[in-house]
């Protein structure tokens, strides 16, 4: 009889394994010595062990689904429990059994963790489900606002399911919430195309009003006439943008035609207009000369001359108008402030306004004086500070009076 630490092979050639529940036979040997037969069974324990190393290499380092990895351990423990083999059977089972519970801690993580994934993937999918409600609720943005539906669907997909229920409501809400915003926006687009023939009968109207002006003649009525045209149809809205366009054309060739011909005898009345400029420019100079005004009533008598002699002289090209009216505007205004300064200087009773206000100031200094001066002598600080204070404020006054009495002087 051969003998091993964990088997044996007896006369008759049986292999015995040894086990925690005692001995087992293997095997039998008939061909050779009993240590073949027991080197023969090592062999099969290391297959099996190498099996089990594998196992265990597939379980800890890569990420082996769970049920996969249990099934591959209990395939093993039977074949384990069963094997033709001669080696420490029990410690296999011991791995086997770290194994299974290894499997069964990260099965839990594994639930946790889908746990955790389908709370988040609810939060993500009632986001998605509000922010569309939102959009068929307020967006008039359709075209930005149906390209972000179509992307919050494809977020949707790409989020992580849900249980059926939560799932088959959110998405039932976000269905309902798409179909909102198509039947909003048809019936704004419906609405749109309503307000535009509207628009266009409007404009078609201007255009009709405006060709009939284009051959006009009195120039200034039919001018304000196309500004009127004018601020209409730009209160008109828009109408499509070929009929806009087309309309547009219409109005701007009529309105150009008018302006165009306006300007041609604008433009030849300018030119007999000419001398009338240069006898204004003269007279503007002239006139610049009163400045600085030293004399009003002076300045005033030969301003009159030179006003007399300007309308005399006719109209000027529209292009000097503005700057030669302009020039002479600012010396009559000049004029007026040097009159309007030599009224308020000899003006009598604003001067005896002025001169009793001075009065006034220095009788109520003098009081506050003897008064600030009984104060001290008494020793009443509290009545001497204030009459100090007061007594400042009035000597401020009457400063800013005084130089306003001066300037009547």
């Amino acid at each position: 009889m051969s003998t091993d630490p964990w088997g044996r092979v007896d006369e008759d050639g049986t292999v015995y394994v040894r086990t925690a529940e005692g001995e087992r036979a293997v095997g039998s040997w008939q061909a050779g010595e009993p240590e073949e037969a027991l080197a023969y069974y090592r062999r099969k324990f290391d297959e099996l062990a190498g099996q089990v190393q594998l196992l265990e290499q597939r379980v800890r380092g890569t990420d082996l689904a769970p049920a996969q990895a249990e099934a591959s351990i209990t395939k093993l423990r039977e074949s384990v429990a069963e094997a033709h083999a001669v080696g420490d059977l029990g410690s296999l089972q011991d791995r086997l059994t770290a194994l299974t519970e290894l499997v069964g801690k990260r099965r839990e993580e594994l639930r946790a963790a889908r746990d955790q994934a389908r709370v988040h993937a609810r939060e993500v999918k009632e986001r998605i489900v509000a922010e569309a409600e939102r959009i068929a609720e307020e967006t008039t943005h359709w075209k930005s606002g149906g390209e972000r539906l179509r992307q919050l669907v494809e977020e949707w997909k790409a989020a992580e399911r849900v249980d059926r229920a939560t799932e088959a409501t959110l998405w039932k809400k976000l269905s309902t919430a798409r179909t909102a915003f198509a039947k909003r926006r048809k019936a704004y687009f419906s609405s749109l195309d309503q307000q535009r023939d509207a628009v266009r009968g409007t404009k078609e109207r201007i255009v009709s009003e405006a060709e009939a002006l284009a051959d006009s003649t009195d120039w200034n009525a039919t001018a304000a006439a196309y500004r009127e045209l004018m601020r209409e149809w730009k209160a008109a809205g828009r109408a499509s943008r070929e009929v806009e366009d087309e309309l547009w054309t219409r109005f701007k060739g009529a309105q150009d035609q008018f302006f165009q011909a306006r300007s041609a005898v604008f433009a030849e009345r300018d030119a007999s207009f000419a001398a009338n400029a240069e006898a204004k420019e003269a007279l503007l100079a002239e006139a610049e000369k009163l400045l600085p005004v030293t004399d009003a009533r002076t300045a005033r008598s030969a301003l009159r001359g030179i006003l007399e002699r300007w309308e005399a002289a006719g109209p000027v090209p529209r292009e000097q108008r503005d700057r030669l009216e302009g020039g002479l505007r600012k010396i009559d205004d000049a004029v007026r402030r040097a009159e309007d300064t030599e009224w308020k200087r000899s003006n009598p009773e604003a001067r005896a306004r002025a001169q009793d206000t001075v009065n006034q100031l220095l009788r109520s200094i003098d009081q506050l004086e003897t008064r600030l001066a009984k104060a001290q002598t008494a020793g009443r600080d509290k009545d001497a500070k204030e009459a100090e204070e007061a007594l400042a404020a009035r000597r401020s006054w009457l400063q800013e009076a005084e130089r306003t009495l001066a300037e009547f002087s």
